[in-house]
């Protein structure tokens, strides 16, 4: 990921190598492994926004979540795919905005399962969650920052030019 300052107009924000500078992109992924709940914000076609809590595993560098196939989540997802997922701590954020794809496959989805298991110590069946919507939000822009350093933390990472989530600061 490459690594840059986000356009906050009107916050003070500080120069890449002021404050706390850049925030290494292994710093957003291990908040985005270590998270316990999630927020999902989907549009629905009529443009309305919906926000709603999810479990999900970060797992082959996207954002892997499950809801009913007839949820207004999996709905609007089907309509409009761009959405955002966002850590639980607002105090340390990370937001990844992305577009949201369909897991089908039995056997990823059974790898996402065994990873959901892992991480919640919560029973999920392959049946149960072939049955409902599995979805992988992959990145497009993902933002964080650390409160203690508002002005000289926040961080915007974008996906390299090969669409590779894995290098940068």
């Amino acid at each position: 990921m490459r690594a840059d300052r986000p356009y906050m107009p009107d916050y003070g924000i500080q120069p890449p190598g002021s404050g706390t500078g850049l925030l290494p992109w292994s710093w957003a992924r291990q908040r985005l492994v270590e998270a316990r709940y999630y927020w999902v914000s989907t549009v629905g076609p009529d443009g309305r926004p919906h926000t709603s809590p999810v479990w999900a595993v970060w797992h082959g560098e996207r954002a892997v979540f499950s809801c009913g196939n007839r949820s207004r989540k999996a709905r609007n997802l089907d309509a409009r795919p761009h959405c955002t997922v966002a850590t639980d701590d607002a105090r340390n954020p990370v937001v990844v905005e992305g577009v949201a794809e369909r897991i089908a496959g039995r056997d990823e989805t059974d790898v996402v399962r065994l990873a959901m298991v892992a991480k919640y110590d919560y029973e999920l069946t392959l049946d149960f969650l072939l049955a409902n919507a599995l979805f992988a939000v992959r990145p497009l822009k993902v933002l964080g920052l650390v409160e203690d350093d508002f002005t000289g933390s926040p961080t915007r990472w974008v996906p390299d030019a090969d669409g590779r989530p894995d290098t940068g600061p």
